[in-house]
């Protein structure tokens, strides 16, 4: 078969599926000073989101269970490890990566999120305390579009 003018070989990809961010909502989270624009729910494969943080908001201790890639368009945070991280900065962290940080600075935190697999929050022993997970944030993301009367918007693949 020979590639037809626009060079897809006779076959149509699946459309692209575009959301508009001012067509998503920040939902709050139970953390104060945090909160999230949800993108993509992928199922069990992860999630992917806009992160926003006012200055001095803490992310605690917690543990990723796939990789996760966080792109930072504003704001900076201080890892655990000493390190800052500021607006153009990609931090790229592996399966279970164990970490927290602070957001530092006077400027609000707003970073674009990838996160495979899940986010476990761990307590001072080291047990998972909550589970951030593609299933907890699109419920969270429902439940705050119903309570504001949003429609809720597909961002899934099916």
């Amino acid at each position: 078969m020979s590639a037809t003018a626009d060079g897809h070989n006779g076959q149509l990809a699946a459309p692209a599926h575009l959301v508009a961010d001012a067509d998503l909502p920040w939902v709050p989270s139970g953390t104060p000073g945090k909160s999230s624009k949800p993108l993509r729910f992928m199922g069990e494969r992860g999630f992917v989101e806009m992160l926003r943080m006012e200055p001095g908001t803490v992310m605690p201790l917690h543990r990723h269970t796939g990789e996760v890639h966080v792109l930072h368009l504003a704001g900076e945070r201080l890892l655990s490890s000493g390190e800052r991280v500021g607006p153009g900065d990609y931090v790229f962290e592996p399966a279970g990566n164990v970490d927290w940080w602070k957001v530092v600075g006077e400027e609000t935190l707003v970073a674009l999120v990838v996160v495979m697999g899940e986010v476990e929050f761990l307590g001072p022993g080291g047990e998972v305390r909550f589970t951030a997970s593609a299933a907890t944030q699109r419920t969270a993301y429902e439940k705050h579009c119903e309570r504001n009367g949003l429609a809720v918007k597909r961002l899934t693949d099916v």
